[in-house]
């Protein structure tokens, strides 16, 4: 694998770190290891979530930088007395990606591997074979002959279970493949933007924000969002990539590589009018690279955010990413880093009379 510079190193530190919604301890440790340098403060919302204060004009409005820290994953519902483990699935899953895949089972007394299995083809009717297998008929192999076995090894239902997969940068060292890009890279850029602002004067405080339970109803972006109370918010997630085989532009317009990805609409929120022009604006004024997508599925923690306590100004900025909801994700460094920039900027234009300006536009 190529040498990791710092970036790197936090980002393969990011995703390797295991989360899924109600779980996510160890990725907000990450996060609050690499962002507390650049923050005044650091706090949590009742649910969980991070919250790192960056203060430049005391008075100033306030700006929320949102990434969730949860995956998609699976817990542990049952043990069979054969010590296969069912489970649930925790986010959002297709099963076609998940047969045969490796997994981590994290247990009380430690991280167990297992691989999600199912019936053989060869004793199933022809029928049956052209069929996807269903979710509910999967189960988790860990080597355990009983039910006793496998609590011994301290299996128990409840457990947290994520995909097993290597951070690796690719050929291509712009392309970086992983799991949980969704949304540890929104994370990142959370972290980077505090980072930027470092010895900046911005008119306002910034709040560089991970939220717990994106992945099953934006969650932690809503109590988070009520703790903050945001004048203007922004949710840095992934987006869809639509540059592989058999995707149509009608379906997915994104391509890595051509920027951050401005989002227009999507199930969870119009976006805000006069933030999305401000944004548009600073890109194109400095040349950073964007792009546009609609998604008529799916939502950000700008879902949340727009609508808690009195309502505040929000717009999703997403980065292309192939194959979310899966075990492994690739991206474009490029997009990342000049979202990073952008989102900077952006901040540095906030001050309260332009917010007031947005708010009404």
């Amino acid at each position: 694998m190529a040498k990791l510079d710092e970036t790197l190193t936090m980002l393969k530190e990011l995703t390797d770190a295991k989360g899924i919604p109600g779980n996510e301890r160890e990725p907000r440790e990450v996060m609050k290891k690499y962002i507390t340098p650049y923050a005044d403060k650091m706090e949590t919302d009742g649910l969980g979530s991070l919250i790192a204060v960056k203060k430049g004009e005391e008075n100033g409005p306030k700006i929320m930088i949102a990434g969730h820290l949860d995956e998609v994953g699976f817990m542990i519902t049952q043990i069979d007395e054969k010590g296969f483990l069912r489970f649930q699935t925790v986010g959002g899953w297709w099963s076609q990606v998940m047969l045969a895949q490796r997994v981590t089972i994290v247990t009380s007394k430690g991280e167990i591997t297992g691989i999600i299995g199912s019936k053989p083809p060869h004793i199933l009717p022809p029928e049956a074979r052209k069929k996807p297998v269903d979710i509910k008929d999967m189960f988790i192999d860990i080597g355990a002959s009983s039910r006793d076995e496998a609590r011994e090894w301290g299996v128990a239902p409840g457990d947290m279970v994520v995909p097993h997969f290597d951070f690796t940068v690719m050929n291509n060292e712009k392309l970086l493949l992983a799991k949980a890009w969704d949304n540890r890279i929104g994370c990142a850029i959370a972290i980077d933007v505090l980072k930027n602002l470092q010895g900046e004067n911005h008119p306002n405080v910034v709040y560089g924000v991970g939220t717990v339970q994106e992945e099953v109803g934006l969650r932690g972006a809503k109590t988070a969002a009520n703790k903050v109370q945001p004048d203007i918010s922004i949710a840095v997630d992934v987006g869809i990539a639509g540059d592989t085989p058999g995707v149509s532009e009608k379906e997915a317009q994104g391509k890595m590589g051509d920027g951050p990805q401005i989002i227009l609409y999507d199930a969870s929120m119009v976006s805000h009018k006069g933030l999305r022009d401000l944004v548009v604006s600073v890109a194109e004024e400095l040349n950073i690279p964007h792009q546009f997508d609609a998604l008529p599925g799916g939502g950000t923690d700008a879902g949340s955010t727009h609508v808690a306590g009195e309502g505040a100004p929000s717009l999703a900025i997403t980065i292309a990413t192939r194959y979310i909801h899966t075990h492994g994700g690739i991206l474009h460094r490029d997009d990342y880093e000049n979202a990073v920039k952008l989102i900077t900027e952006v901040v540095k234009r906030l001050d309260r009379k332009t917010v007031d300006t947005i708010t009404y536009e």
